[in-house]
């Protein structure tokens, strides 16, 4: 009989809290936003996963957790917890993205840049909350949408808060059809979202090899701080702009993009046990980063109308809401919500320009954050 309830007491059963079922009914329902309303599945539905197995409770002494030494889940934690991962998830997405619109059209960092503003807001926000100096800061870069950049700052700046922020980024990336077309429409009028835009010109091949190189090299000089993640990034849209290295570049795009997306997405999961996960902090982190996501969308609206008060050939200041890292969600979102007003007026790629330099924007603010706060 002893040995029977000894083996009761060590099942998850005989731990289970109410804060461990709390957490995988979260896990339950990051599954169903992927699953049914496929909501950025190829993120939420292995982090969602995660939660629900880093909740199972299990006996002290057992080394199985991601802050348990010594443990399988501990060491792919570690990718995440080292900045491992990020760097290469960049290196991925810059072997996808075609850089031509932005190169196309300079003015289009401007809206990028402007939108970096609510990183910047909600940093100071945080401070009024009293949060520390890098707390506030990694909170911030969630207005960014860009959770690899959000995973990266935390993990070197605030490790401790490091689930918390990289579950809001998630969220607020998985949200972007939800929270950016009412800002939208509240801050632009009917003939406003009817603007017609110029097609963007023909780029050639050598611009599209060259602009890797001076970008990752004037970053790097800018925001030191800033080299693993645009480097990452340059590098792997010049596998892809060379036109010598297609292999190369497929395999990050794919094969290395889909392991280290896994990875990270299943260990930011396991991270969020109930004890260190629900807090009042956390809820701290989520109203301030969704705060930050609809301040950073704002920024790019407005600026984009005060842009059209000195350009003689306007932009649809729809574009501006692209200035988010959400590449290529935010785009999407603005080339849906321009076609309800006009069914013959294609914003996407005009979108893209603001959207892939609001990548290289929140990865600038977050090597300034890190040159100033570590």
């Amino acid at each position: 009989m002893d040995v029977i309830l000894k083996i009761i007491a060590t099942t998850g059963f005989a731990n289970m809290t109410l804060g461990n079922l709390v957490m995988m009914g979260i896990g339950g329902v990051a599954i169903f936003l992927a699953i049914v309303k496929k909501y950025e599945p190829l993120l939420l539905l292995p982090i969602g996963f995660g939660v629900i197995i880093g909740n199972i409770p299990y006996t002290s002494g057992l080394p199985l957790g991601v802050y348990d030494e010594g443990s399988v889940f501990s060491m792919i934690y570690k990718g995440v917890t080292s900045g491992l991962f990020p760097p290469l998830i960049f290196l991925g997405i810059g072997s996808l993205t075609d850089f031509s619109s932005l190169i196309s059209s300079p003015k289009s960092v401007l809206l990028g840049a402007a939108a970096q503003i609510g990183i910047f807001g909600t940093y100071l926000g945080a401070l009024l909350l009293g949060f520390t100096n890098a707390e506030a800061a990694s909170i911030g870069i969630i207005g960014g949408a860009d959770g690899p950049t959000s995973i990266f700052l935390s993990s070197q700046l605030a490790p401790q808060l490091l689930g918390p922020i990289a579950i809001a980024a998630y969220s607020y990336m998985a949200l972007v059809p939800v929270i950016q077309p009412p800002l939208m429409k509240l801050l632009t009028n009917d003939k406003e979202r009817k603007i017609r835009m110029k097609p963007p010109r023909t780029v050639s091949k050598r611009e599209k090899i060259l602009f890797p190189i001076v970008v990752a090299v004037l970053a790097s000089l800018i925001a030191p701080g800033a080299m693993s993640l645009v480097g990452m990034l340059m590098l792997g849209n010049l596998l892809k702009e060379s036109g010598v290295t297609e292999r190369l570049a497929k395999s990050a795009g794919s094969a290395l993009l889909d392991v280290c997306t896994i990875l990270l997405s299943f260990a930011v999961g396991l991270s969020t046990k109930a004890d260190v996960f629900l807090t009042t902090k956390s809820l701290g982190i989520f109203a301030l980063g969704l705060l930050s996501f609809m301040v950073a969308t704002v920024g790019g609206l407005l600026f984009a109308k005060l842009m059209n008060l000195f350009l003689k050939q306007k932009i649809n200041p729809l574009i501006g809401a692209a200035g988010v890292s959400a590449v290529p969600d935010s785009a999407r979102v603005v080339q849906h919500f321009a076609l309800h007003y006009d069914k013959d007026n294609h914003l996407l790629m005009h979108a893209m320009a603001p959207n892939v330099a609001g990548v290289i924007g929140s990865a600038v603010a977050a090597g300034v954050f890190i040159a100033i706060f570590q």
